[in-house]
């Protein structure tokens, strides 16, 4: 460790020789000075890492002194030294930013303290978390090798972001590594786990994870009352170490009720998984019982233009057709300050349920813009970035509306998204479908450990394009690419976020219901 260099500055600095030789021997360089002009020269000279300043002195005081360092160099912490116990001098002190206040006679170890609490803070909580999770990697090295259920799944996958936002601020490459490939060993076994059991939750009454199309009766229904008015908010893309990003935020204005999460049905695709959120029917029923609301992949026109209509049917069906509600979708911020701007007449309907697809389009954007790319190179860029987004975004000021107005607030998304660095080369006819985390079409060639197949896609409820279309899924974070144009496609999608495969970030994805504060 670099050694720490002090600037101790008291008028009768020779009384505190004890203290200045207990600190030298803990290694720390102490200069002295007995004035606050002396102090002022002396860091005009050379860089302290903290100052030890008397209150009490002739010419000019500590508070004066204070404010003249604080001018020159306003980052460097100040612990202010005095006898008097006067409010108003503590107060300026305090006003003035200081890092600490300590009132004389102080003992040695006091200012031991007070260099390690402005000092060591950090790195003491550095090498607390290191610790902590080199303790914890054991556990789930161990987890990993037996996890075995969907709970179980949710459980780990969540004391992974835990750590990982837990290590974000710790500069040490080495933990970020095992974490890294702690989170690739998950995935691959995740993957093993929804091939094995994935179709099965579709058997009536089979033991099953709660799944999109079965979400809004399960868990929002019970919501909806016309004592108080539910706001329902669906943000595309959204995974959940995103959400435990910007929970902070929400929890100004609203109190977690119940954290829960629930799994995204395959593929892990907007026109797939919500569509499914506001029909409450999987992909093949809603082929079967709205043909005219559903698009599948090859079909021209938009996939997501019928859900304010899908949410009608389903809400007809649970028998529920009295219930007052609206359906807003917002793609631009010019339609959300819109929603901001008219959002108290929401408060007399029963249910108001936005889409907000401000995410969707940061990640899409992602591949086309090398802003955005240089942005959210990783993991945590990119939950730096969305918390940057949602607390300078119109949905924030809906979500302070809601509050005030007494709104009752559910918070989830329709799928996640996955950071995908290599490549898995692909090939199909020209009606397969584009994405690069999911293909459906006749004749695809792939490699078999890379993807999750489905020759029979109603066996997972999608329906076929053709009668002898099959659906592959990328497992992991690879990404399907062409044999022609092969590295300039690579090259270009690369360490992009996409969704439509098997990972725990797309699949895996946050529910949150909330009470205003």
């Amino acid at each position: 460790m670099n050694q720490i260099n002090i600037l101790w500055v008291d008028d009768e600095i020779d009384l505190l020789k004890p203290h200045i030789l207990f600190l030298e021997k803990k290694n720390y360089i102490v200069t002295t000075c007995q004035s606050g002009t002396e102090a002022l020269e002396v860091i005009d000279d050379k860089n302290y890492d903290i100052v030890f300043l008397d209150e009490n002195m002739p010419g000019l005081t500590g508070l004066e002194t204070l404010s003249e360092i604080k001018e020159k160099k306003a980052n460097l912490p100040v612990v202010m030294i005095t006898k008097s116990e006067e409010e108003y001098i503590m107060e300026e002190a305090i006003g003035s930013k200081i890092a600490d206040y300590l009132i004389k006679p102080v003992n040695p170890n006091q200012i031991l303290l007070s260099l390690k609490k402005n000092l060591d803070h950090s790195r003491l909580i550095s090498q607390k978390t290191t610790s902590s999770y080199q303790q914890e990697f054991r556990k789930i090295a161990m987890d990993l090798s037996m996890v075995n259920s969907y709970e179980e799944w949710v459980e780990l996958y969540q004391k992974l972001i835990y750590w990982e936002i837990e290590l974000e601020d710790i500069e040490d490459p080495a933990m970020f590594e095992i974490l890294e490939s702690q989170k690739n060993e998950a995935n691959l076994q995740f993957g093993k786990f929804i091939d094995k059991n994935y179709e099965d939750w579709f058997v009536p009454k089979a033991d099953a994870p709660l799944l999109s199309h079965n979400i809004f009766k399960e868990k929002v229904v019970s919501h909806i009352s016309k004592d108080q008015p539910t706001l329902f908010v669906v943000i595309d893309n959204l995974r959940y170490d995103q959400w435990k990003a910007f929970e902070p935020i929400i929890s100004n204005y609203f109190k977690v009720e119940e954290e829960d999460s629930y799994y995204s049905i395959l593929p892990t695709a907007t026109q797939y998984a919500r569509n499914a959120i506001f029909s409450g029917l999987t992909p093949v029923d809603m082929e079967r019982l709205h043909p005219n609301l559903w698009k599948n992949d090859t079909d021209e026109g938009g996939k997501n233009m019928h859900e304010g209509e899908f949410l009608t049917a389903q809400l007809k069906r649970l028998g529920m057709s009295h219930v007052k509600h609206e359906y807003i979708k917002i793609t631009n911020v010019k339609a959300g300050k819109k929603l901001v701007d008219n959002f108290k007449s929401k408060k007399d309907n029963d249910l108001t349920v936005v889409v907000y697809n401000f995410v969707d389009m940061l990640s899409h954007s992602k591949t086309e813009m090398e802003v955005i790319k240089e942005l959210a190179s990783n993991d945590k860029a990119y939950r730096s970035l969305t918390k940057s987004w949602f607390k300078n975004s119109p949905l924030l000021e809906i979500i302070q509306q809601a509050q005030y107005l007494g709104f009752k607030l559910i918070l989830t998304t329709d799928h996640g998204t996955i950071n995908v660095k290599h490549p898995s080369k692909v090939v199909g006819d020209r009606d397969t479908s584009l994405n690069l985390r999911y293909k459906t079409g006749r004749s695809l060639t792939y490699d078999k450990k890379d993807v999750l197949a489905v020759s029979d896609p109603k066996r997972i409820q999608l329906p076929s394009i053709t009668m002898s279309s099959s659906f592959i899924f990328a497992k992991g974070d690879l990404f399907f690419a062409y044999p022609n144009n092969y590295n300039h496609y690579v090259s270009y999608y690369r360490n992009t976020y996409q969704h439509g495969g098997v990972s725990l970030e797309e699949v895996i994805i946050p529910f949150i219901t909330l009470n205003p504060r």
